[in-house]
């Protein structure tokens, strides 16, 4: 997959997650396919199998809460907020910080559920490991008009 692809993946999602009404069992399967890496790995664990109840029972905010356990096991919610109709919700990594010093990551919904799959989306697109090194690679073709020189003076 490219690297381009890649990179409007995530932004298809956080589009989708927007502009839902409501989450529904096959809209947080597509959330689980497209973001989870543990969920699909871990066959027969016991929080799989809880989400797998909680999707099953319409227990969307408790399965988005769930699914944060799982897959970002380091994230915690920092913040749940109702103001002028909408959630916002704030995944953090160290929630002992004060708010001002943290780098949260915040998602923000009409409907609780989704507020909170948004930040855990944000979340994910921020803990996947870079594709990309630090260092820039030199290419492995040589130029055919190359030839080694020896400039070194052996008088």
């Amino acid at each position: 997959m490219s690297i381009l692809l890649e990179q409007t993946l995530p932004a298809a999602l956080s589009d989708r997650l927007r502009d839902a009404f409501c989450v529904t069992a096959e809209f947080l399967s597509d959330i689980i396919s497209e973001t989870c890496r543990r969920f699909p790995s871990a066959n027969g664990n016991a929080r799989t199998a809880r989400i797998e109840r909680l999707i099953q029972s319409q227990a969307w905010t408790d399965a988005a809460l769930a699914l944060i356990d799982l897959e970002l096991p380091q994230w915690q919610i920092r913040r749940l907020a109702y103001d002028e109709g909408e959630w916002y919700c704030a995944l953090s990594r160290q929630r002992e910080l004060p708010e001002w010093l943290d780098q949260s990551i915040e998602g923000r919904h009409a409907d609780l559920a989704l507020a909170i799959l948004s930040a855990f989306v944000e979340a994910q697109r921020v803990s996947a490991p870079a594709w990309r090194t630090s260092v820039p690679s030199v290419p492995q073709e040589t130029n055919p008009q190359y030839e080694p020189l020896c400039s070194d003076n052996f008088a």
